[in-house]
């Protein structure tokens, strides 16, 4: 009987204040994606594996929790909501011409119990923008996801944009095995500058190639720094990648919020996910991102739809965790009044729990139990956190 009051590792019950904190800020980035266009979209719990395999999700196999429909099936607990929004959008909008926006909020379940204590179940907030290949497009993006996270309360945090095709370019110019350009990639997003010299020294030939390598894991901070990386090379696709996380900073500041962003030319994805520009969010008080996105054009169009996509997901726990850490507080409605009342109060009771709970206002209403006191029920009132003690009939009670 034990094992039956314990959850399984990776997973955990959420009661009492915290999942109503929880749900003040699920509910408040909701409403900012609303007042963006978007529209909420939701998607089965658990799909068909080849929805998630590989080649559509920057997770491997192993990480997904998998089982079989009785046709023997592979099926997998949702890991991912983007590849879940494209195969819905290449369903049901794919002659749609014009851009789609769609958000969504739910649990993700990953199979990662010895990640630094990760849970396997966590609650995501995120929101896709599919047929739009623009610059404004990301913007757009990375705006959201700064306003969401103001909704929440969170002040103090920053957005790393790098953009993948400045690293892919030079890959693509020094004709790198798949295998070196992982090793190298690892190095890079490390910041292991002596591991970047070291490798490039054995497997570059030309030396204005090493030299930009060298120089990637330190390409991060203002939009001047990453200017300046364009001296390093004349890869057009690299140039191309510099000149349009300049373009992103211009419309970044034209909405007031440069001093959210940074960028990093070093930030890189160890997956073909994301073809373009990348950012994540982070904040002190967790070791983490809160906030992880890009843009994923190819993705959309494994599934049938051939269209440009950007999008971002938000973890509501590392969020919620980082408030806390912070000690910002997140305001949750009180409970308004606690009504005790005897058998014969009955009509009296109804009325007033109908007056509070027609105003907006929250109301528990217990029936007297015998021998439970006055101070008692004041202490059961404070408990939970009501704001007044009302006993009909209290010279009784």
């Amino acid at each position: 009987m034990d094992t039956l009051l314990h959850t399984p590792d990776g997973v955990r019950d959420i009661y009492g204040r915290e999942c109503a904190i929880r749900t003040v800020i699920g509910d408040r980035i909701q409403k900012v994606c609303l007042t963006f266009g978007f529209d909420r979209i939701e998607t089965p719990d658990f799909e068909f594996f080849d929805v998630f395999n590989s080649s559509n999700s920057a997770l491997s196999s192993r990480e997904m929790y998998k089982f079989f429909d009785r046709e023997n099936n592979t099926l997998v607990l949702r890991p991912d909501f983007t590849p879940a929004v494209a195969r819905c959008v290449s369903k049901y909008f794919h002659d749609e011409k014009h851009p789609l926006r769609f958000f969504y909020c739910g649990n993700v379940y990953r199979n990662q119990v010895n990640y630094r204590g990760s849970q396997c179940q966590s609650l995501q907030v995120g929101a896709e923008l599919i047929g739009d290949s623009s610059i404004d497009a990301e913007v757009e993006m990375i705006v959201l996801a700064i306003e969401c996270l103001r909704s929440a309360g969170l002040k103090d945090f920053q957005v790393e944009i790098g953009e993948v095709n400045f690293y892919r370019g030079l890959v693509e110019e020094a004709e790198l095995t798949p295998e070196e350009d992982a090793k190298l990639l690892q190095r890079i997003e490390n910041k292991n500058t002596f591991g970047v010299e070291e490798f490039v020294d054995a497997h570059v030939k030309d030396e204005g190639l090493k030299r930009a390598f060298s120089r990637i894991p330190t390409l991060f901070g203002g939009i001047d720094k990453i200017s300046d990386a364009a001296e390093l090379t004349q890869n057009r696709k690299a140039l191309s990648a510099i000149d349009r996380l300049e373009k992103i900073a211009s419309i970044v500041e034209l909405y007031g919020y440069s001093e959210y962003v940074s960028y990093d030319l070093g930030m890189l994805s160890q997956h073909d996910y994301y073809t373009g520009t990348i950012f994540k969010v982070f904040s002190y008080g967790t070791g983490d991102y809160i906030v992880t996105g890009g843009r994923y054009d190819s993705l959309v169009k494994r599934f049938g739809k051939d269209t440009p996509a950007v999008g971002f997901g938000l973890h509501i726990d590392r969020l919620q965790e980082t408030l806390r850490r912070q000690k910002i507080e997140v305001p949750v409605q009180p409970i308004r009044a606690l009504i005790i009342y005897r058998k014969r109060c009955t009509a009296e009771a109804v009325r007033r729990v109908r007056e509070f709970r027609s105003a907006g206002e929250r109301v528990v209403a217990d029936l007297k139990r015998p021998g439970i006191t006055r101070e008692e029920y004041q202490e059961y009132a404070d408990q939970i956190g009501a704001e007044e003690l009302i006993i009909l009939n209290g010279e009784e009670a």
